[in-house]
């Protein structure tokens, strides 16, 4: 008989996430005896202690969720107490207790934010917050929040009403929010689609002050007073007309144009036709034509009026025209959401955006490819050297990166009172971009880097200072570094048949565009790792997905 091999005793392996998981029993609970020789065990088993002496009446409660005050948990079973101190204090923004909150298992969550009696929770009208989270979370998904920040605010409103057994979940157009009273009971799930997007921070700032005073306990907010102020929100006006909107886009077209290097009949040239655009994309909108054909609309035209003027022999820069007006158009603002989507672990829809974004440089790169293709018909003589010589002129462009950052946050319809913070964090953005890349001669996307990491930084902190999203402070001031002359060089080499130097352009594009995204992302999250409010030793910590090995 050969030696029978000895037992693994597991020394020599890494100990698994599961031996940490629903069989752990939670805080308070003490472990079963261990087995006496010869007794099996099974998980369906009894453990002791727990249904001995249980009530002949279990209407009240179940052995795994015994009611409050009843003999279990005076015996210590039962969830446990909220940490009086530590990463969840009150002086901590309400963003960054629920992001610590959803990366937390359920069992170890603390007691939601207001206490409430027995009879108050059985009479709690479940479907109704639920409902109120759902059409919170829907305004903050279609204004072009975060899927992380979108959860953080469900989540946030569900607990401060009690629900604490409360598991939120966004994807692209979908938002679901689950509730389990207990692990005996029927789980309440609702479901709310995202039919249509729009951008509006001003609408985008009041969600988040409503939810702000929903958690505030001092506030009391009942939730009929809830569904008055969202009734509210959404009646509410757009602080800018559409031909306010229409002279922003022109503004927006004409300082890009000047940043290139264009003068003053470069900035007319490109605000007209980018003012036509937005005039022909309206148009298609109100015939129901899907975004796509929207935005090949408005990519003609400032390229018609670039194209005109080099057939007319006027002396204008014309490349420098068709550029500006594709600062207006590059979707800068889907492209950072992906991008943050992805970081934070939600691939869904960090893929549905990205796709989104696909498919909106796909409608630009079809308007300007069709009136460039009718430009070298008609005999168009396009050079990107033409608008490759930039000329010296600091101050000149610092006052048209800020104007093409004030221009950009009233297209995004952003608060008044927020106009003049994201002005001058595009105008710092800026600042960085050229010092590093002009005048040190570095690698233009190390410079976008850097100048959209400081982006991201001041975002965070005015949003934790006002305790409303990032976005308003961030979108906008990105503009002056979207990738809007690479684009349009590597569209020309297509045209012009091209292709490797079109090709190299458009990949230099990509990059830029991907280094503003992981930019901002990188700068927010070095906010909140660091920053911390006064009172508070440290910061929260956020709990990550321990895939470190690729499996």
């Amino acid at each position: 008989m050969g030696q029978e091999p000895e037992p693994d005793n597991g020394e020599d392996k890494p100990h698994s996430d599961e031996a940490h998981s629903a069989f752990t029993p939670p805080f308070g609970v003490p472990l079963p005896p261990a087995p006496e020789d010869g007794q099996t065990t099974s998980e369906f088993a009894r453990p002791v202690g727990i249904g001995e002496h249980a009530p002949e009446d279990q209407s009240a409660g179940s052995g795994f969720r015994p009611p409050r005050g009843g003999p279990a948990a005076a015996a210590g079973v039962g969830p446990p107490p909220a940490p009086a101190t530590g990463p969840l204090s009150r002086s901590t923004p309400w963003q960054d207790r629920m992001r610590v909150m959803l990366r937390t298992p359920m069992t170890e969550r603390p007691t939601p934010e207001r206490a409430l009696s027995p009879t108050e929770e059985t009479a709690l009208p479940v479907p109704r917050v639920l409902d109120l989270t759902l059409r919170i979370g829907e305004l903050l998904l279609a204004g072009g929040e975060g899927a992380e920040d979108v959860e953080a605010a469900m989540f946030a409103i569900a607990h401060a009403f009690g629900l604490d057994r409360c598991e939120p979940t966004v994807t692209f157009t979908l938002l679901t929010v689950t509730y389990q009273p207990s692990l005996v009971d029927d789980p309440v799930t609702l479901s709310r689609t995202v039919r249509r997007r729009g951008t509006d921070y001003n609408r985008l700032a009041a969600v988040y002050r409503l939810v702000d005073a929903i958690v505030d306990e001092a506030a009391a907010v009942s939730l009929e007073e809830a569904y008055r102020g969202l009734a509210e929100i959404r009646r509410n006006r757009h602080p800018y007309s559409k031909w306010a909107l229409t002279l922003a886009s022109g503004g927006l077209s004409g300082a890009a144009a000047t940043l290139v290097g264009g003068g003053p009949l470069v900035f007319c040239a490109a605000a007209i036709g980018a003012m036509l655009g937005d005039r022909l994309a309206w148009l298609a909108a109100g015939r129901g034509l899907p975004e796509f054909y929207q935005f090949v609309a408005a990519a003609m035209a400032p390229a018609a009026v670039g194209v005109t003027l080099n057939i007319a022999d006027v002396d204008a820069q014309s490349s420098a025209v068709i550029t500006g007006g594709l600062f207006a158009l590059i979707p800068g603002r889907a492209l950072v959401a992906a991008v943050q989507d992805g970081l934070t672990g939600y691939y869904i829809t960090a893929s549905a955006r990205l796709l989104e974004v696909l498919y909106l440089v796909v409608g630009i790169v079809v308007g300007v490819l069709i009136m460039l293709y009718v430009g070298v018909q008609l005999g168009a003589e396009l050079s990107p050297d033409a608008a490759l010589h930039r000329q010296e002129r600091p101050v000149v462009s610092l006052l048209a990166a800020m104007l093409l950052t004030l221009a950009f946050a009233v297209l995004l319809q952003q608060e008044r009172s927020t106009v003049i913070a994201v002005t001058l964090n595009g105008g710092v953005a800026w600042l960085i971009y050229a010092v590093i890349a002009h005048q040190a001669n570095k690698s233009p996307v190390l410079a976008t880097a850097l100048a959209a990491g400081l982006v991201g930084l001041f975002g965070q902190l005015f949003s934790r200072y006002r305790f409303i999203s990032a976005l308003p402070y961030v979108t906008a001031a990105i503009g002056p570094l979207l990738p809007g002359s690479a684009t349009y060089f590597g569209l020309l080499g297509f045209a012009q048949d091209e292709l490797n130097a079109g090709a190299r352009s458009l990949l230099t594009a990509a990059a830029l565009a991907l280094a503003i995204a992981i930019g901002v992302n990188l700068g927010g999250e070095m906010a909140r790792l660091f920053m911390k409010r006064p009172g508070e030793k440290t910061t929260p910590a956020r709990r990550g997905a321990k895939r470190t090995r690729g499996f």
